[in-house]
Order: structure tokens, then C-alpha cells, then sequence
């Protein structure tokens, strides 16, 4: 596929941690030549570099600072500072308020703080927060995790990508995924929680959002332990008519053009 046309790379769609075969939860989207890493789970650094390095990345967009979804920061900013990486300025790095702090509090060990933003440009999130980052648009858009957590929509002329983070059900992320040519969307959950409050979701949820939201297409991504792939898949199709895939591994997805096949 050209690099002109919109596309998705699953990194890893593992949680809460990684499988000998599937890094937690990380992504690479492309298009027009832009190249951004979504999330930063565990293990998905050694996987974005059978793609490029680290510092041919535009920029790198955080959901939320569970080690699951952002641990592999701490292993790109050594590899930023103190390897082979040469860095021609700090990579622009997107997340939710505190991320700097987050990442200083465990790379600092002496009296001296971290140089964090010597590795990268961090940039805040916030509700309905607009970045253009070369030729592909970012909007942000909080969701309902407990803490603070995002969900962005990536387009380019002609395609969207809306992924979810995690999220329980909430109308923001239904909001900004109206139209959506592909819906990647967490279902980790094999059902509500009996009380409390839900942080996550089920299949059946997942499904209902991308109906709700009129995407084209719905990838099912962060499935928890207790259910398999096949079941997250299943499930969410019963709520969903259009095509419903999962987010294996090295899978690739063009997006806004022929959507119906993985490469």
C-alpha cells in the first residue's frame, strides 16, 4: 500500500500485560508520510522498530498512563539520550496532564531531575484538544476510565481512525467516532462488573458504539485474559453489522480505501 493512504500497524493488543507472542497495547499509524506511535504498552518499542526507528516517528500519542498502554516511554527515553538514536529535536509527545512528571518521577535517581523534555516535546491532552501533526489531524476526546484517559480520532483526506483507549461506554467517544471509516476499540471485559464503577467494556459494548457511531468498520483490540479473540469478535458482531475484525499482532489495515482486508 502507498504510504499516501491511511493505515493501521497493531504493535500489540495485549492486557493488562504481555504474552509471549503480543506486546500490551500500541500502534502505528501512517499516512501522507506522517508516522505516529499510538499508545506505548510494554514490549511494543521492539516491535515498532521492524517498521523504523524511533526517530523517524513524527510524533507519539499517549491514552493514558497505565504501564499497559505507556511503560515503553521509560525504554524510548534511553534509547533517545543514551544510544544510537539521534534525535534532530524532541520528539512531540501527546498525553494526558502530568505525563512529564509521571516519566520524570521514574526515570530520576539522583538529586538531579531527568532531562525529560530532551527527549520529547510534551504536549497536554484535553477534552477536544486539535493537533496537526504533518498531514494527519488529531482530535482528543476524554473518556470515562477512572482517570485521565483519551480517546483521538486520526484523519486524513479521505480516512478516519478513531481508537478508543480504554474506556468504559461514554457518549464522548460515540461523539467523535460518528462516521468513522474503523472503529479500534477496546473489549476487554467478558462482562459488567457486578457493582462498582465500569472502567471497561464488554464485546456487547464495543459493538453497540460502532453501531451508535455509524463507523464502517470495528476492530476489537485490548481483550482481557478471559475471553479469546475469537469471542471478542463474535460477540461485538452481534451488536454490530458492519465487519469486525481483531487487532492481531502485526497485522496491518488500510483504512478509507479497501477496509475489508488486513495486509
Amino acid at each position: 500500500m502507498s504510504s499516501d493512504h491511511l493505515q493501521l500497524t497493531v504493535l500489540g493488543s495485549a492486557t493488562p500485560y504481555a504474552s509471549v507472542d503480543n506486546p500490551c497495547s500500541g500502534y502505528l499509524v501512517s499516512g501522507g508520510g506522517t508516522r505516529i506511535r499510538v499508545d506505548a504498552g510494554s514490549g511494543t518499542l521492539a516491535q515498532l522498530q521492524r517498521h523504523l526507528r524511533l526517530d523517524e516517528l513524527d510524533a507519539i500519542w499517549i491514552s493514558h498512563l497505565h504501564a499497559d498502554h505507556s511503560a515503553d516511554l521509560l525504554t524510548a527515553y534511553y534509547a533517545a539520550l543514551h544510544a544510537d538514536i539521534q534525535l534532530a529535536a524532541p520528539l512531540p509527545l501527546y498525553g494526558p496532564p502530568g505525563i512529564a512528571e509521571r516519566l520524570a518521577h521514574f526515570l530520576t535517581h539522583t538529586a538531579t531531575r531527568s532531562p525529560v523534555e530532551s527527549a520529547f516535546a510534551v504536549h497536554e491532552l484535553h477534552d477536544g484538544h486539535r493537533a496537526r501533526v504533518g498531514a494527519l489531524t488529531l482530535t482528543s476526546r476524554e473518556v470515562a476510565h477512572g482517570m485521565p484517559a483519551f480517546a483521538v480520532r486520526i484523519e486524513t483526506a479521505g480516512a478516519s481512525l478513531v481508537y478508543s483507549g480504554d474506556t468504559a461506554p461514554c457518549p464522548g467517544l460515540v461523539k467523535l467516532s460518528q462516521g468513522c471509516d474503523v472503529l479500534l476499540c477496546e473489549a476487554e471485559s467478558a462482562q459488567p462488573p457486578a457493582g462498582g464503577d465500569q472502567v471497561h467494556r464488554t464485546p456487547e459494548d464495543t459493538g453497540d458504539t460502532a453501531g451508535a457511531a455509524r463507523a464502517r468498520r470495528l476492530i476489537v483490540t485490548h481483550v482481557g485474559p478471559f475471553l479469546t479473540p475469537e469471542q471478542s469478535v463474535a460477540r461485538a458482531s452481534a451488536r454490530f453489522e458492519g465487519p469486525v475484525a481483531y487487532a492481531a499482532p502485526g497485522t496491518t489495515f488500510p483504512i478509507g480505501q479497501d477496509t475489508s482486508t488486513p495486509a
